[in-house]
């Protein structure tokens, strides 16, 4: 499946801004099962300077300043990407145990590059009433994706979307104890369970493209970014999954960036000197391309 990806981010000031100072990662990743074609980064107004690196978790990351005066910015990115589906899950998989004593190990390079995501980290914290959730999954030597297919099913079916009950800032603990949250709060929960557990868990952003209602026609603009995250499972890789739609990820998710929460794949983030006030308005459209 091929997507034309249009995000963009607009910031308005009631007062000039001196200069400001800012990253970006809004170029998706390139993987196994996904192909960027073309991307284009459009910066309004024109910065002094905007060079791209890849970070140490191989997310592209773009830096970019404004030495004038503006009372407004808008970043704009553009993005032709093919996903294909993910390989066939494994028949089976080792038990958890197993898994997590390996990632000790540390003695194989893709163990070693997993075991990053093993640790407490901003905004995933170590909190005993996770793993006591966890556990009523992960009995002793169960499979790990049986298990966490489980655990994923139980949060989409224990936890209620609502925008409202959380904000970008809320601690992990309180949107456990609202038992809500939206699907950067759903992520964050299931990676901080997985963790818990002292397996490698890590933070996915991206996209997923919506389908309008029967009858409806598609609206532009109205997408929104995505989050889910993936378990590291020993031969078999990584295996994403989608705590907010009790899914696999599959050709409808668009990786962006990965992390060890959402403070590593933030798609704008940094400091301005100024402004007052400001406003933001992000707009989002997923569109499936007619295929070449």
């Amino acid at each position: 499946m091929r997507f034309r990806i249009n995000h963009t981010t607009r910031y308005t000031y009631s007062d000039p801004v001196a200069v400001c100072h800012n990253l970006v990662r809004l170029t998706p990743r390139q993987t196994s099962r996904q192909t960027i074609e073309s991307h284009r980064l459009v910066v309004s107004p024109e910065p002094a300077d905007l060079v791209q690196r890849t970070d140490v978790l191989g997310n592209r990351v773009g830096y970019f300043s404004i030495p004038h005066a503006h009372k407004g910015l808008a970043v704009s990115a553009t993005s032709e990407v093919t996903v294909n589906d993910p390989a066939a899950l494994p028949e089976s998989t080792p038990g958890w145990e197993e898994i997590r004593e390996s990632l000790r190990k540390r003695d194989h390079p893709e163990t070693a590059g997993a075991y990053r995501f093993v640790f407490p980290s901003l905004h995933v914290t170590d909190e005993p009433a996770l793993r006591e959730y966890a556990s009523e999954s992960f009995h002793p030597s169960r499979p790990i994706l049986e298990a966490t297919r489980e655990l994923t099913t139980r949060i989409h079916e224990d936890f209620k979307y609502s925008p409202a009950a959380t904000t970008v800032s809320t601690p992990i603990l309180e949107a456990f104890e609202k038992r809500a949250g939206v699907c950067q709060d759903f992520a964050h929960l299931q990676t901080a369970m997985l963790r818990s557990l002292g397996l490698a868990a890590r933070y996915v952003s991206g996209y997923l493209r919506t389908l309008p209602a029967p009858g409806k026609e598609r609206l532009v603009g109205t997408d929104a970014s995505h989050a889910w995250l993936g378990v590291y499972t020993g031969v078999s890789g990584w295996i994403d999954f989608d705590p907010t739609n009790d899914s696999l990820p599959r050709t409808d998710h668009i990786t962006l960036a990965i992390g060890r929460d959402y403070a590593d794949v933030a798609p704008v983030q940094g400091v301005f000197v100024g402004g007052g006030t400001n406003t933001l308005d992000v707009s989002v459209d997923v569109a499936p391309m007619a295929e070449s």
